[in-house]
């Protein structure tokens, strides 16, 4: 259940300095993200209860929850964006706070540094983007949710008509029996300037002519678009095995990362350079629609350890077709 491009009132997280070259398909350069506002485990602030939440994401996409049921999912997804609307134009009023923790839970387990555990948590998390941004805004770009994973790609900006200013975030959230029990946050700012690239696509545009219209793939479609494009991305930047270039992604498929231009021929040349990195993996993975979300961590990490970037992949007639990423701070 894909909504694309809707706008609602979301907060801002901490903009992270760009740290070093954030590279193409969910690569980043070597080290933890672990700014503020960016999902990482070493600032978690959380009680135990909901650390329970946490399951052994590398074996089952980061869930073990029915990723069949359409109907729980949409039920998830109203959750998430109804809360982000309704809270965050006044996250001090006495409304907001009964809201909040009517849907998140006490102990909801916040990875990020300087992110707090539970409903104030995610209050403080919203009051922070009023001091820190005039007027601000953000517009929802595509929203999934799959078994009880949602997660939603969105830009804050002044200006919700600009697409190239502000941040580029990306928020996950896991949802069980209607409560918001754990979350995970990934920003950047966008780049500003005539990318080296070349690369004039911004960084939340939908290019791909033949996007699939939302209700049109089914969940079992979903679940093989899945399989198909963690596959990809761990062939790539786990194993670092360049021929799946040639077998799993369209010649000329749309880049939403100004550090390289469209098409596969880039990402042959880095993997071909002298830039090296450590080999990472798909920990989480969502898919919905025909847009597939992953989530990765350091090769060998723990469910608890840092995440390094969040990507999503438009995956059509078993190519990938159109990515765009979130990568924080190294």
């Amino acid at each position: 259940m894909t909504t694309n491009r809707g706008t609602l009132s979301m907060v801002t997280r901490v903009a992270a300095a760009v740290a070093g070259v954030a590279i193409l398909a969910g690569c980043s350069t070597a080290g933890s993200a672990s700014t503020a506002g960016s999902a990482s485990s070493s600032g978690d602030k959380a009680s135990s209860p909901a650390a329970a939440a946490v399951v052994d994401t590398t074996s089952a996409g980061g869930t073990s929850a029915d990723r069949s049921n359409s109907t729980v999912e949409a039920a998830n997804e109203k959750t998430v964006l109804t809360l982000l609307a309704d809270v965050f134009p006044d996250p001090t009023s006495e409304s907001a706070k009964t809201e909040t923790a009517a849907v998140v839970a006490p102990d909801a387990v916040a990875h990020g540094t300087g992110l707090e555990a539970g409903p104030s948590g995610l209050l403080d998390q919203f009051a922070a983007a009023h001091t820190r941004v005039a007027n601000a805004q953000a517009v929802v770009k595509h929203a999934a949710a799959d078994g009880d994973l949602v997660a939603v790609h969105w830009q804050v900006a002044s200006d919700p008509n600009d697409e190239r200013s502000g941040e580029a975030a990306v928020d996950l959230f896991r949802v069980t029996d209607g409560k918001i029990v754990e979350r995970w946050s990934f920003s950047q700012p966008i780049p500003s300037g005539t990318p080296a690239s070349g690369n004039t696509n911004t960084m939340f545009s939908d290019l791909y002519a033949n996007a699939a219209k939302p209700g049109s793939v089914t969940e079992a479609q979903e679940e093989q678009n899945r399989t198909f494009a963690v596959g990809a991305y761990n062939t790539l930047f786990r194993d670092q095995d360049v021929s799946v270039l040639d077998t799993s992604f369209d010649p000329n498929y749309l880049q939403h990362n100004s550090v390289a231009p469209n098409g596969t021929a880039a990402l042959k040349g880095f993997f071909s350079g002298s830039t090296k990195f450590p080999p990472q993996e798909s920990s989480i993975s969502l898919s919905d629609g025909d847009l597939v979300w992953t989530f990765s961590q350091s090769v060998g990490a723990k469910a608890s350890d840092p995440f390094l970037a969040a990507d999503i992949f438009r995956v059509d007639d078993k190519l990938i077709r159109e990515h765009w990423d979130v990568v924080p701070a190294s």
